[in-house]
Parts: C-alpha cells; sequence; structure tokens
C-alpha cells in the first residue's frame, strides 16, 4: 500500500474523513439505487480497509448508507465494515483528479448510451459476482 492520504468530507464540512494508502477496489456502478442517490447517471466508489479510515462529525443513515446529518450529502456505505470494509464515494474527495480510475463497472445493462465504458474495466451486467 502507498502512504498516500485521501481527505474528504461533506458539502457543510461538519463531517470529514481521511483514508490512507491504496484502495481494495474502484467500482463505477449504474444501478437504480446509485443513480437515484446520486442524482447523476451513475456512481463512483472505492472500498479501502476500515482500519485505515478516520472520520469526525456525525452520520446518518438509511439502508446503512452513509450521509451528513446536517447537509445531506452522500459520503460512504457502511454495508461491509462488518468484514473490514469501508466503502467512500469518490465524489466526496477534496482534491480532484486523484487518479482513482475505476477497475470495474457494474450494472452495465443500465448504463445509458452516451457513457462509454471504463476502458480497461471489468464489465458486469448487473453485480459482479
Amino acid at each position: 500500500m502507498s502512504g498516500e492520504v485521501h481527505t474528504g468530507g461533506c458539502v457543510c464540512g461538519a463531517v470529514r474523513y481521511d483514508v490512507s494508502g491504496d484502495p481494495l477496489h474502484v467500482v463505477r456502478c449504474h444501478c437504480a439505487d446509485c443513480r437515484k442517490e446520486s442524482g447523476s447517471a451513475f456512481s463512483v466508489y472505492a472500498q479501502w480497509p476500515v482500519e485505515v479510515f478516520e472520520m469526525t462529525g456525525e452520520i446518518a443513515s438509511y439502508d446503512r448508507r452513509g450521509f451528513c446529518a446536517r447537509c445531506g450529502s452522500r459520503l460512504l456505505d457502511l454495508s461491509d465494515t462488518e468484514d473490514g470494509i469501508i466503502e467512500i464515494r469518490l465524489g466526496s474527495l477534496d482534491d480532484a483528479p486523484f487518479e482513482l480510475m475505476p477497475r470495474t463497472e457494474i450494472w452495465v445493462k443500465r448504463r445509458e448510451s452516451w457513457i462509454p465504458p471504463v476502458d480497461g474495466a471489468a464489465q458486469h451486467d448487473e453485480n459482479r459476482l
């Protein structure tokens, strides 16, 4: 793992986090839930070991999706924390570009025709198995 530290947070600044090292996975998802929660045509997230993640501020959640309790910014997913994984929405990182390119695309059967596939990324019609 590299020693690079990525920082991020919500729109209002009430929640701040940092995560160090390289992510385990970087994924672009076109599923209906990601589209609705992001308000966009897809979502991009990365997964890190939970032990390299630190956060300050209050998170609210809906169905294990973590939001800033004050401004509602979508930040992370808590679904896999029992397995030692934290999933962070890359749009919440501070410094772009951050060169964390997706290596996997899921729910590509829902991808808009005007969005090209990510070069070199594994393509899955639905969830990867």
